[in-house]
């Protein structure tokens, strides 16, 4: 039942990707179609009876990534990249789902600087989190600080009441909603009194050393070179930065550089320095949010060529 999905909706989306028919007849699936087809419904199902057996459930996110994963010719995975980073308060296993994935999140073990790129729902925010959190257990670092440039999403927002705190909460709760997911709320906010984790704007960085930490730049397609630059050398002994962003979802003022793209430019090739990539195929939201970006993707592609 767990692969054939509440009302069929796994195998309906088996069929619609690949165009085979399946059928179960007798306790056994029957795959109807031509070769090709029929190969790669065998591999799907295959791979989700693999998931099965490690996860304990299928979701469909967990059916559209195999059909990607199967339809872009990706490799089996082997088991190594299926290991539960943790399990959060929900009794939810973190691993990563995605080649993509688990290149960068062995990138963020193996470099102490590290940049993903990516759209939205590819995790990179949520896994170096994760990461961040993992990190934190095994006593590598003894804090972790998340921030995030104050920049307005393309709309004016006006006069924003209350004190400092109040003004930039808004730009900064997805990573207060990251936390609470991955820790739970009381171990969250326990950890937010004690100063072992820290939630703030980029600005508040300037002027700081930041050792044996974990510090993640959250929407850095919005910071400026020099806000890039000055972020970049708060780096201390014993500390972890990882940089997130969108490169195509800049909202920064037109005709301002964004400082994720010139540090790609002038940092590429440094040891010690990562970049990853992440695509639609990563896309681990709702499945309307990968045709979405692929749609958009297309559409930049022939405005691009035009």
């Amino acid at each position: 039942m767990e692969i054939l999905g509440q009302f069929d909706e796994h195998v309906k989306a088996i069929e619609k990707a690949t165009g085979v028919k399946l059928v179960l007849r007798d306790g056994e699936f029957v795959f109807m179609g031509n070769p090709r087809q029929v190969k790669e419904g065998q591999e799907v199902l295959t791979r989700l009876m693999g998931s099965y057996r490690v996860e304990g459930q299928i979701t469909p996110q967990e059916v559209n990534r195999v059909i990607r994963a199967v339809k872009s010719g990706e490799a089996a995975e082997d088991g190594t990249g299926r290991d539960v980073l943790l399990t959060t308060p929900r009794g939810k296993q973190v691993r990563p789902k995605t080649a993509g994935q688990r290149r960068y999140v062995d990138a963020m073990r193996r470099f102490d600087i590290t940049f993903a790129i990516g759209p939205a729902g590819t995790g990179k925010t949520y896994l170096a989190v994760v990461m961040a959190v993992v990190f934190l257990r095994q006593k590598k670092i003894s804090r972790i600080i998340l921030t995030r440039p104050a920049v307005e999403a393309g709309e004016k927002l006006g006069f924003l009441p209350g004190g400092l705190e109040e003004k930039v909460d808004p730009y900064l709760r997805p990573l207060y909603d990251s936390l609470y997911d991955v820790l739970g709320l009381e171990s969250t906010e326990r950890y937010l009194e004690r100063r072992v984790i820290e939630i703030a704007p980029l600005a508040f960085m300037r002027g700081r050393t930041l050792e044996d930490a974990f510090i993640i730049l959250d929407e850095a397609q919005n910071t400026t070179p020099e806000q890039m630059k000055m972020f970049l050398t708060r780096l201390g002994f014993d500390s972890k930065a990882v940089i997130t962003g969108d490169v195509t979802q800049v909202d920064l003022p037109r005709g301002q550089e964004s400082g994720l793209i010139s540090a790609h430019r002038i940092l590429n090739g440094i040891d010690g320095i990562s970049f990853q990539y992440l695509t639609g195929a990563d896309t681990i939201r709702h499945p309307l949010v990968m045709e979405i970006i692929g749609a958009y993707e297309t559409a930049e592609g022939k405005a691009d060529k035009g």
